[in-house]
């Protein structure tokens, strides 16, 4: 598919989904000393999903591994569907395009590993961060210049928003 094509299809995705180690992270995960999880998230990408939600994008996180790090996280950015521990991230996008009468064309995912290509391929549109696996890299739609946890995020969700004709609104509203 051509850039134009891939913009074309990016300009209508009502519904983005993302991975979380190695998407909205750098992958690395701490344990303190009592076994406590943690993780860190960037705030650039995180204002990149609070502006694509703000045009009308549904944001959703599908992600492997459960975890308390990431319930925090989502509720602290307004994102209301954070399905964790989730083996088959294909047929939970899925799910939630149908209860939202969302066809799966209007739908994307953002990931980084193997594990991600089905939702990835189920997808309209999909999108990896550039360390992604190079498995993953030859069958994204989009790549980002950034890793994940260092700005992809917020790249694909400034990508979508542009796609939409909304970029330049928002940061024309920064300058006022």
């Amino acid at each position: 598919m051509d850039g134009n094509a891939v913009r074309d299809v990016a300009g209508k995705v009502r519904l983005m989904g993302f991975d979380v180690d190695g998407v909205m992270t750098d992958g690395t995960i701490w344990f303190g000393p009592d076994g406590d999880l943690m993780k860190g998230f960037n705030t650039l990408d995180g204002h990149g999903l609070k502006m694509l939600a703000g045009a009308g994008v549904e944001i959703v996180i599908i992600s492997g591994r459960s975890s308390a790090a990431v319930r925090h996280r989502a509720a602290n950015l307004g994102i209301t569907t954070a399905l964790l521990g989730v083996e088959n991230k294909r047929d939970a996008m899925r799910e939630l395009a149908a209860e939202r009468g969302i066809a799966l064309e209007h739908c994307g995912y953002m990931g980084d590993d193997i594990v991600d290509l089905p939702v990835m391929r189920a997808c309209g549109f999909s999108a990896a961060p550039a360390n992604a696996h190079f498995f993953v890299r030859q069958h994204a739609r989009w790549i980002a210049e950034a890793d994940g946890g260092r700005g992809a995020v917020r790249e694909v969700c400034e990508y979508l928003l542009d796609a939409r004709g909304a970029l330049d609104v928002l940061l024309q509203d920064c300058l006022r």
